[in-house]
């Protein structure tokens, strides 16, 4: 039995054969609608950055000002909530793309149409997204041999 080597020390070089970082959390956005989460996620957060802009280019004020917070995040959280729970997509997608579209009347057109156009690119992604899909690649390589 061959004795157990100990752990290299804090800030020493990872040996090749162990897991790297990178590759782990290529592993963990495979398992995921990551580019669609993202994308929501970074339109609520346009469209809430953009209510801070200075009263003269808010479009719209008033009593109505709490949908403006509200709806931006609950597009975030469906954001959110797509890249740590993917089994409910297709529920969070739907919610984030009518939350977006709901953004053009309460929040700045939506975040000066930035916001709304993250949100809506961002829940479609996330719809079509399928979860037993195999990677591009290895379609793209298998692809000539199918077709001769």
């Amino acid at each position: 039995m061959a004795p157990l080597e100990p752990d290299p020390p804090a800030g020493a070089a990872v040996p090749a054969g162990g897991r790297q970082p990178r590759r782990a959390f290529t592993a963990w956005r495979g398992r995921r609608p990551f580019w669609g989460g993202t994308l929501l996620l970074l339109g609520g957060v346009e469209i809430l950055l953009t209510e801070q802009a200075s009263i003269s280019v808010v479009l719209q004020a008033g009593a109505g000002g709490i949908a403006a917070y509200l709806l931006p995040l609950v597009m975030a959280v469906c954001g959110l909530l797509l890249l740590l729970n993917p089994g409910q997509r297709l529920f969070y997608s739907v919610i984030g793309v009518l939350v977006a579209l709901g953004t053009w009347v309460t929040s700045n057109l939506g975040g000066f149409f930035v916001g709304l156009l993250l949100g809506v690119i961002g829940s479609s992604l996330a719809f079509g997204w399928l979860p037993d899909q195999e990677p591009r690649r290895r379609r793209r390589r298998r692809a000539p041999h199918e077709s001769a």
